[in-house]
């Protein structure tokens, strides 16, 4: 490593850790570089000209630039990943009666505590899947349920209050007019198209908008993004947002937000995405590290760590691309061995197929004209 990275790398690591701009002075005290001070000098203003650093207005002091940050990542940092979130990725994996769904949601907390920063886990696009029934579950003779069930097994369900003119059997009929009409639709064409069957609704139900309604609030339901967060509340103690409403409902507002997860996956073809503050200018302040997960036999989805633009890019970076890599290569084991057993079975199902035919081939036949 040169002196200009050296520097640079220590200029990163020092303000991810204070949140403190950062001078020469620094550099040789905390650091024990054996650099006159103006030689240090000479290399931040170098590396302030390349655009990897910045000037702040409130001390003589640098701080790393989205430049700086994105060189770092791609050129510095030293990819380590702690033994202790080693030890609990792998205590989560070896519990094999969890669902995948509780696994990577495990995952995406223990990464949150490991960061102290918020996680997200968002599911597959929905738009794909597709309606498979509705069905109706009378609770009292005042209410009832609908569950809504889609081909890649997510349920939606839906409680509301019958009329006392409605009859549950006309509530019935609607449900299997809904069967009948929508079973197999796109969910991103769900609303639509239950738009043009309302005239329908009416002639099993008087007072139909209702049942309407419920149908409609489920199906805008299905419609949304699968996203949930973990940790998010830790972002407000970070310096960046501590005491500022503005910055704060910015970042609630992103966690409301699926479809910006979703962008920063598409403009990266690497596994690991990576959207630094400063970039985007929607987002000044944070930068989003996402990847994808494929796991055989389920749609693709994704996990994602939220944070300041200072976050400890290391520490955040080679966390997820461990964490990606023992979930893809403990489930597709899981898979090859699943198949292989099969196999085997198939295989005994063979063998013994084949013996019965050969045993029954040697076996001496009865002449009937003998036989007693």
């Amino acid at each position: 490593m040169n002196r200009r990275d050296k520097v640079l790398k220590l200029i990163v690591e020092h303000f991810i850790k204070t949140a403190q701009p950062v001078g020469s002075r620094t550099l040789i005290e905390e650091y024990g570089l054996d650099y006159s001070s103006a030689t240090i000098r000479n290399e931040m203003n170098a590396l302030e000209q390349d655009g990897l650093l910045e000037k702040t207005h409130t001390s003589s002091g640098r701080v790393p630039s989205s430049k700086g940050y994105r060189y770092y990542i791609e050129n510095l940092r030293e990819r380590s990943v702690s033994d202790e979130f080693k030890y609990q990725m792998q205590t989560i994996l070896e519990q094999k009666v969890q669902s995948i769904d509780d696994v990577i949601k495990e995952s995406c907390e223990i990464l949150s505590q490991m960061t102290n920063l918020a996680s997200i886990v968002l599911g597959p696009n929905v738009n794909e899947e597709k309606l498979v029934s509705v069905q109706i579950i009378p609770l009292s003779k005042t209410s009832a349920t609908c569950v809504f069930v889609t081909d890649q097994g997510y349920v939606e369900n839906k409680t509301f209050v019958i009329n006392e003119k409605t009859k549950l059997n006309d509530i019935e009929s609607c449900v299997n007019l809904l069967n009948e009409r929508l079973r197999g639709t796109k969910i991103s064409d769900l609303v639509p198209k239950m738009e043009s069957i309302r005239p329908l609704l009416s002639d099993y139900v008087i007072d139909h908008d209702v049942v309407y309604q419920t149908m409609l609030e489920a199906f805008l339901g299905f419609a949304k993004d699968r996203l949930s967060a973990y940790g998010k509340d830790v972002l407000f103690d970070q310096p960046e947002f501590a005491n500022d409403a503005n910055k704060i409902k910015k970042l609630l507002d992103l966690f409301e937000s699926p479809e910006i997860f979703r962008e920063v996956e598409e403009d990266s073809d690497d596994e690991i995405s990576i959207h630094i503050g400063g970039e985007n200018k929607e987002d000044e302040d944070v930068s989003i590290i996402s990847a994808k997960v494929k796991i055989p036999g389920q749609k693709e989805g994704s996990i994602a760590i939220v944070g300041p633009k200072r976050m400890d890019y290391d520490k955040v970076v080679s966390s997820m691309e461990y964490l990606v890599k023992e979930l893809e290569k403990a489930y597709n084991n899981e898979a090859q061995e699943t198949h292989e057993r099969k196999e085997e079975n198939s295989e005994g199902r063979k063998e013994k197929q084949g013996a019965e035919r050969t045993n029954k081939e040697q076996a001496p036949r009865r002449n009937p004209k003998t036989a007693s």
